[in-house]
């Protein structure tokens, strides 16, 4: 293990830079606990030269957001032969989109909350005030507004009021060009993580997540003592083993490969419901998956580890 080299890919140009970042550096400490020699590197135009002239046994993608989840950053280490952790470019693809995940865990008979999916367009077009109305008639009040790509809640709102709904869609276009309203769950909002052991996906012990706010929004996410976390979740053994269903399912059926993690609500009877799935899973002080790693019995480190020698094994 020790003569392994390992590159972690953090940083890129996404909105979502910093947490990337803060990932990253917490991944590559992890990883030189276990004996492995790691490498830091940001994603910008110098990124298939290093590959080239100083290739890793493995890469392990620490992006969040943009290119590091929407299987650009994968499709270059697949070109370049490069084994790295994490889904693979037409998993990212299918996952990334959230309308179409949601619409693939529908199919599949797994719950999630009713949707609509609206381009920036349909506004101009036909006018933003009666599509705004057609959309509280479909859905109600309240409701989740948030970008149909992206992660870390950016450009997430919850709108309690129809006289919110202008501002708060606006709010949302400034971080992609579509829009995804889904009906509000009320319930407890858990996060669950799925690694894969010995080729099959195990779901973690579920993370509770509690904002102060009352929602988990960027700042909630990212400040610490902003949110209280409860691992494992103050949930019945029922829901807990429906939401671990629920993780492995969303997993498996989008194409997911090392480690997911799953954003879900337990509804007051037991329902476990699909809100949307992480690819790459945030690592700072604050995330959910150590939280989970821990709550387990293992390590970040060697979880990961784990995951490199997998990765590597691959193209062998």
């Amino acid at each position: 293990m020790a003569e392994r080299t390992v590159a972690v890919l953090a940083g890129g140009l996404s909105h979502e830079r910093d947490i990337s970042l803060r990932s990253g550096r917490r991944l590559s400490a992890a990883l030189r606990e276990q004996g492995l020699s790691v490498e830091e590197w940001d994603t910008d135009a110098g990124l298939l030269d290093r590959l080239r002239t100083n290739r890793p046994d493995a890469a392990v993608v620490a992006l969040h957001g943009g290119e590091g989840e929407n299987g650009s950053v994968q499709t270059v280490l697949e070109m370049l032969g490069v084994p790295y952790v994490g889904t693979s470019s037409h998993g990212c693809r299918r996952a990334w989109d959230k309308p179409i995940s949601k619409a693939l865990i529908a199919d599949a008979g797994f719950t999630t909350p009713d949707w609509v999916v609206l381009p920036h367009s349909t506004f101009r077009e036909l006018g933003a005030q009666p599509v705004l109305d057609a959309i509280v008639e479909r859905l109600g009040l309240p409701l989740i507004l948030k970008p149909d790509q992206g992660g870390s809640a950016l450009g997430t709102q919850v709108v309690r009021d129809a006289a919110e709904l202008p501002a708060a869609m606006v709010g949302c276009f400034a971080y992609g060009d579509t829009v995804l309203a889904e009906r509000f769950v009320d319930g407890v909002e858990v996060a669950v993580t799925v690694i894969e052991r010995d080729g099959e996906p195990v779901a973690l012990p579920a993370v509770e997540i509690v904002p102060e706010s009352g929602v988990y929004d960027y700042t909630a996410r990212y400040t610490a003592g902003l949110t209280d976390f409860f691992a494992p979740a103050r949930i019945s053994e029922a829901a807990a083993k429906a939401v671990g269903d629920l993780a492995i399912g969303a997993h498996r059926l989008l194409g997911l490969r090392d480690i997911s993690r799953t954003d879900a609500i337990i509804t007051a009877d037991g329902t476990a419901v699909f809100l949307e799935v992480g690819l790459s899973p945030g690592l700072t002080e604050t995330s959910t998956v150590p939280m989970a790693v821990e709550a387990s019995g293992d390590s970040l480190g060697a979880v990961f580890a784990a995951l490199v020698d997998r990765a590597i094994s691959r193209t062998h």
